[in-house]
């Protein structure tokens, strides 16, 4: 019913239905399941997390790490202790009922509902396409802040056994995070590099393939798990690390059983965990308080927010993307609340922990609040705030070819500026991987020559293959290519040959290759360093050029400047010069304008008195001949410039009237000279003009 699903979330149509079966079952009078935390964390788990780590967008997560640790780290730290805090104080003085609660078990509690949930946020985030950006800082937060809420859940737990906490204690719990965190990507590296290795010697029997790939990822989780190690990181680190070598070993069959075997076994996992998490809402025992339940959910909201705000505050005085207002609504709206907490609490011992059926209550209420209200109104909010959505279209081969383009001349830049940043690292990282890791772990000739290469090798051969067994030829050379082949016996051929089209697993194929082949940066043979280069004689000269040429469009800019004040005065000479040229009857000249001067205009820029070529301006009876009296009438005559013969330079080379009494004269009529100040009250543009 896509009506139905357009406005409720997957995920609520889904514990809706847990919920009618378990009431069904309670109804029949039997007992109904509970979700064992032991078949979530070993069962239902591990496959939605792979799926995730080994189609990971690496590039968007690597881009964002640093805003994604921030927030899984300190942000889970925050919530933890906000709330746990909180809800001690709530204890303290909620009466009766709450008085024997301590400290540490509310900060278990706290631990446990702070994190965000991976299977609720991509239940939810997955059906309102948000943009990869945002869709990458909320998972990408939920997958990493798994190794946070296993330290302080274990820790607290630990805790709560202890007659007396040292700071000893506290040391070793704070160092224990970096062991859990570190210690669980390193035994998902190891069992991705062994995936990646078994991947070279399976060419002879394709069948078992996407098998090591479940094998190798499911007991990384496991030997994690085992060490109290995070699980869900080892999944996320033997995924991506395994998944560009096993992708250039195995088959294309066996790549698309991976893909559709790991989203079909994901969605079955997470449709039994929502199903589950309904029935045993129904199944469990409960117990109610309303100040702890309400109080509990109030400031869950209230640590999510005000994390979110002084978190991005901080991240954006680094990030060259910010991060607006909108996307802070959204990734503080999109901490979705689910199943890992539910498990965490259900595993607690009823010895330690007498209130295990009030924080069960709590944190399903927490679960149904943040699914349900915020699952279903985020569509609806995202639409109505017009938040970027993801694009749906594939990158074409052109964009991607400009994306590895100005990677690696950000590199360059890096390189020359001497400053290692995030595009240098990557580089060095590539270089490595290319001369050492590869030929190790890809078997054959792919880790040496380029893929594309061989791609055409094979398609020539095949296509060869093909024309033999048409009968078009009876031997063909080895040497020959197909070019070759068609210009040697054309008439075998039909006239109009039908292209075939390409499916989409060659499409796809071609596409891979493409991408994984682009041209390679060029390896640095020389490191360059600005304090050792040798100095240019020629330098200084090139200098001074630029600086007086530079002086030169600056004199000409400040002219074309010049000419924008409002017009001059009535008894203006230029003024009475124009009118005296427009309209020679009207205006009477005077008795000296026979010696009004000649201007040359410069025709590359006719607006400019700059370019009015002064050195020409002499009074018309000075050189010997009596004016004539059209000039008279004229007033002001103008003359072009003899534009300057190509290949010269017009700052270096002199011109006639170059003299020194003439450079003299330019600096005299170039300065406007001081000019009056305007009286107040004056008006701007005098009366009568």
């Amino acid at each position: 019913i896509p009506s139905v699903s357009n406005i409720v979330p997957e995920s609520c149509l889904l514990i809706v239905v847990g919920l009618l079966v378990g009431g069904l079952i309670k109804g029949v009078g039997e007992k109904p399941p509970i979700l064992k935390s032991n078949i979530f964390f070993l069962f239902l788990l591990p496959p939605i997390i792979l799926d995730a780590g080994y189609f990971l967008p690496l590039r968007q997560f690597t881009e964002n790490l640093g805003t994604i640790l921030i927030f899984a780290v300190v942000g889970t730290l925050w919530n933890a202790f906000f709330l746990g805090g909180l809800m001690y104080a709530v204890c303290q003085l909620g009466g009766p009922g709450l008085n024997h609660i301590g400290l540490l078990a509310n900060l278990l509690f706290g631990s446990i509902i702070s994190a965000v949930d991976p299977v609720a946020v991509l239940a939810v985030f997955e059906e309102i396409h948000i943009n990869e950006l945002l869709h990458i800082l909320v998972f990408g937060e939920s997958l990493l802040n798994d190794a946070v809420t296993v330290v302080l859940y274990h820790l607290f737990e630990e805790f709560a056994n202890f007659e007396q906490v040292t700071i000893i204690d506290i040391i070793l719990g704070f160092l224990s995070f970096f062991v859990v965190s570190l210690g669980g990507v390193f035994v998902g590296v190891i069992y991705g590099v062994i995936a990646a290795f078994t991947s070279r010697f399976t060419s002879h029997i394709r069948v078992i393939e996407p098998l090591f790939v479940f094998l190798y990822s499911y007991m990384a989780y496991l030997s994690a798990e085992l060490f109290h190690l995070s699980g869900i990181m080892a999944l996320i680190a033997s995924g991506v690390v395994m998944r560009p070598y096993v992708e250039a070993n195995i088959s294309h069959k066996s790549h698309t059983t991976i893909k559709y075997f790991l989203k079909m076994w994901s969605s079955v996992s997470e449709t039994l965990i929502f199903i589950f998490l309904g029935v045993s809402t129904v199944a469990g025992h409960h117990y109610w308080n309303w100040t702890f339940v309400i109080s509990t959910l109030l400031f869950c909201l209230i640590a999510r927010v005000l994390g979110v705000l002084v978190l991005t505050w901080f991240i954006n005085k680094f990030r060259i993307v910010k991060l607006t207002p909108k996307d802070q609504f959204i990734i503080a709206y999109g901490g979705l609340r689910g199943a890992i907490a539910f498990s965490l609490c259900y595993l607690l011992d009823y010895k330690h922990f007498g209130m295990r059926d009030m924080f069960l209550t709590a944190i399903i209420t927490v679960i149904f609040f943040t699914v349900f209200v915020q699952g279903m109104t985020i569509r609806p909010l995202v639409d109505l705030l017009a938040v970027k959505k993801k694009q749906e279209t594939k990158r074409s081969i052109n964009e991607e070819i400009h994306t590895q383009f100005l990677d690696h001349l950000l590199t360059g830049i890096e390189d020359i500026c001497g400053h290692y940043g995030h595009h240098h690292w990557k580089d060095k990282l590539n270089r490595f991987n290319k001369k050492y890791v590869k030929k190790c772990l890809i078997a054959g000739e792919r880790s040496k020559e380029p893929q594309l290469i061989a791609f055409y090798h094979k398609m020539e051969m095949k296509q060869a293959i093909e024309l033999v067994e048409s009968g078009g030829i009876g031997k063909i050379p080895s040497a020959v290519s197909t070019v070759s082949i068609q210009n040697i016996n054309p008439k075998t051929l039909p006239v109009e040959r039908i292209l075939p089209a390409l499916s989409k697993d060659k499409e796809e194929e071609i596409r891979k290759i493409l991408r994984n082949n682009l041209q390679k940066t060029r390896q640095r043979l020389r490191s360059y360093n600005r304090h050792t280069l040798v100095a240019d004689p020629y330098e200084e000269a090139w200098n001074q050029m630029l600086l007086r040429r530079q002086k030169a469009r600056q004199l000409e800019q400040k002219m074309n400047n010049y000419l924008t004040v409002p017009a001059h005065k009535l008894d203006s000479p230029t003024m009475s010069r124009a009118r005296i040229g427009s309209d020679p009857l009207a205006y009477e000249p005077k008795a000296d304008s026979e010696n009004l001067p000649i201007i040359t205009i410069d025709p590359a820029s006719p607006q400019s008195p700059e370019s009015m070529d002064l050195m020409n301006e002499e009074p018309k009876g000075c050189g010997g001949l009596p004016p004539s009296p059209e000039e008279d009438e004229e007033g002001l005559v103008m003359r072009v410039k003899e534009p300057s013969s190509p290949g010269t330079d017009d700052v270096f080379t002199p011109g006639t009237g170059d003299s020194p009494s003439n450079q003299r004269m330019l600096r005299c009529l170039s300065d406007p000279g001081p000019r009056p100040e305007p009286e107040e009250g004056e008006p701007f543009i005098p009366k009568g003009q």
